[in-house]
């Protein structure tokens, strides 16, 4: 990994500097989002060319870590359900109250096949407006979510 800085500039873009020059408005983008979000990330510039390569998000220093969690954070949107709190009916279309990482909420599940397992034991849940909602270990729900679940699995 090659020597690089990572700052925002006064509009709040981000900037990539290295002994080949300044580029603003870099975007890190991950290769592994849902399997191994903090290991394979990519900084490319607004053309899309790969301008840096980081192996683990832990190898950096906190403050590039730390800008670069943030951005990522703002580019993604990926509620993780902690908790199902009440599912409106066992058929669908059916409205599901969950605990997220980013709060309570509330959404429309229209039919049984907007529930996909991915990696492992994580499930990708799209509700009725295309929001993607990720369940990283259906195992490590709590009894009455893992009951819910299973209804519609």
């Amino acid at each position: 990994m090659s020597q690089f800085t990572l700052s925002r500039n006064a509009f709040g873009k981000l900037v990539y500097s290295d002994a080949q020059g300044v580029h603003e408005g870099v975007v890190p983008v991950r290769a592994f989002p849902i399997g191994a979000p903090d290991t394979g990330i990519a900084i490319v510039d607004i053309d899309g060319h790969e301008l840096a390569w980081i192996n683990r998000l832990e190898d950096l220093p906190e403050s590039a870590r730390v800008l670069l969690q943030e951005e990522l954070k703002s580019r993604e949107f990926l509620p993780v359900i902690q908790h199902i709190r009440h599912v409106s009916t066992f058929a669908v279309p059916s409205t599901w109250d969950v605990d997220t990482d980013r709060g309570t909420t509330s959404f429309v599940l229209k039919g049984e096949e907007d529930i996909r397992r991915i990696a492992g034991s994580a499930l990708l849940i799209a509700d009725s407006h295309g929001v993607q909602y990720l369940i990283r270990d259906q195992g490590a729900l709590d009894r009455h979510s893992r009951k819910l679940l299973d209804r519609f699995l």
